[in-house]
């Protein structure tokens, strides 16, 4: 991979030199203009249903109108920025009427994005809720709880899966109210790379909102809240653009006290949570590269980089993550052999990686739990193979993306994931072993984020509550 990586630049970049330092700080910056697609009035959902389940549900065959349909609900990633419930799903639920399967209905939904799903702060608690993401998500689940059953669908059969920002939300939905206000609205879950930046305390909280008002020239949340929504758009589309950190991780849900309690690896650590809940969770073999500065190539960067990412965090724990945690040891008897690899890693564990640990453990290993491994593994690479249609060129192994298919829809189908394609799936057990989806073969690993490192992420104190 080291020698081909050099080689690709290469061909894209013609005769550019790779390793010239180019000094950007004295460009003109002129962030991208908003999405033309992006309003304010954006709270839909879109159901697809296979025509035999909707024709029983309309009474226009002899099977009984209670033969209901198992549910499959899509919560889109896109980092709590950006997404959109629109992607094509044909592929997916025409996989799910293979062979004798029933089929499922299948519904994809909106929720606020940017500073319009996810502003905290004090300034905004005092007369506003946060995590207007989450409610969304929550408001649109039990839509579905009560409607479904109109298009043909078995609102005691739900099982929701998302990807990303997508599994992240799940992983919000699964521990909301600490597990204190009865089930949650869907009986099964699927997350892909849940993805969560657990860091933004009060402090942080209220400089991003103050952050947003400046931008917009006002001075509070009521003057905000007067202005058209384009100029909110705007404003959004100006703040996310220009935050370090590669924007992704301006926004997103933050701990409340109410739907949020605590941080949800610590609820999950604590057993508060819904416990009926059915779980499959998995993740990228290559999560964090995508979010990995190029400065990281600079060992020296590294601790740096962790206080940037973590302000709150304590310097002696800083001190312990950068010696102890990950080691600037490249010698092949850590995870990484170099300092991109260092970082790479650390960011796709604690952002991504090993909240599927926490799930795992938190079920007692009474879960299904698998890896996404084909190269180069990167973060989102398995969205592609879970809508996969045919002739998408993106997807290089068409076998593992039918056995995904089939993994997930028949477990939305009978709460156990099956497939002709691949090998038995069995739960994570005690011997937390997870499925394989490779290149070569579908195989059963030990889970790599049953780890040391997954267990002080868990409890590390990010900022002093």
């Amino acid at each position: 991979m080291k020698e081909i990586a050099p080689a690709f630049i290469k061909s894209v970049m013609g005769n550019t030199e790779l390793n010239k330092s180019t000094d950007i700080s004295s460009y003109p910056y002129n962030p991208p203009e908003p999405d033309p697609r992006a309003t304010e009035d954006c709270l839909f959902l879109d159901v697809v249903v296979p025509e035999k389940i909707f024709d029983r549900a309309q009474n226009k065959t002899s099977v009984p109108k209670s033969s209901l349909a198992p549910v499959l609900v899509w919560i889109y990633g896109g980092g709590y920025i950006g997404g959109e419930k629109s992607t094509d799903a044909s592929g997916l639920v025409n996989r799910s009427m293979h062979g004798d399967a029933e089929g499922v209905v299948y519904v994809a939904l909106n929720y606020r994005l940017g500073a319009f799903g996810w502003l905290a702060g004090h300034s905004l608690t005092v007369n506003g809720t946060a995590n207007a993401g989450l409610h969304d998500q929550r408001f649109g689940l039990d839509w579905v709880y009560k409607n479904i059953h109109l298009f043909g669908g078995d609102p005691e059969r739900v099982t929701v899966m998302g990807e990303s920002a997508g599994g992240g939300s799940i992983m919000h939905q699964v521990t909301a109210y600490g597990g204190n206000r009865g089930p949650a609205p869907f009986q099964q879950a699927i997350l892909q790379s849940p993805g969560w930046y657990p860091v933004p305390s009060e402090e942080q909280q209220e400089a991003t909102l103050q952050e947003f008002l400046g931008i917009l020239n006002v001075n509070s949340v009521d003057e905000a809240r007067q202005l058209p929504s384009d100029k909110l758009i705007a404003a959004n589309s100006y703040q996310v653009a220009t935050t370090e950190l590669y924007s992704t991780f301006t926004y997103g849900p933050v701990v409340d006290g109410t739907f949020v309690p605590k941080m949800p690896g610590k609820l999950l650590r604590e057993g508060d949570f819904d416990h009926n809940v059915n779980i499959m969770v998995g993740h990228n073999s290559n999560e964090g590269i995508l979010f990995t500065p190029p400065s990281s190539r600079n060992e020296s960067n590294y601790g740096p980089a962790i206080r940037g990412y973590f302000p709150d965090i304590t310097p002696n724990v800083v001190e312990y993550i950068v010696d102890v945690l990950y080691p600037p040891v490249y010698n092949g008897s850590q995870n990484y052999t170099t300092s991109v690899e260092r970082m790479a890693l650390s960011i796709a564990e604690v952002i991504f990686q090993c909240n599927t640990n926490y799930f795992n453990e938190a079920f007692d290993g009474d879960t299904y739990a698998y890896m996404f491994s084909i190269p180069p593994g990167f973060h989102g690479q398995d969205v592609s193979y879970t809508f996969y249609k045919g002739g998408n060129s993106s997807v290089v192994d068409p076998k593992v993306a039918l056995a995904m298919q089939d993994y997930f829809t028949s477990f939305a189908q009978t709460g156990k994931p099956k497939s002709s394609l691949g090998p038995e799936f069995k739960r994570y057990g005690d011997d937390s072993r997870l499925l394989n989806l490779g290149l070569l073969d579908i195989t059963t690993i030990e889970d790599p984020t049953d780890n040391v490192r997954c267990l002080f992420w868990q409890q590390v104190p990010y900022y002093e509550e």
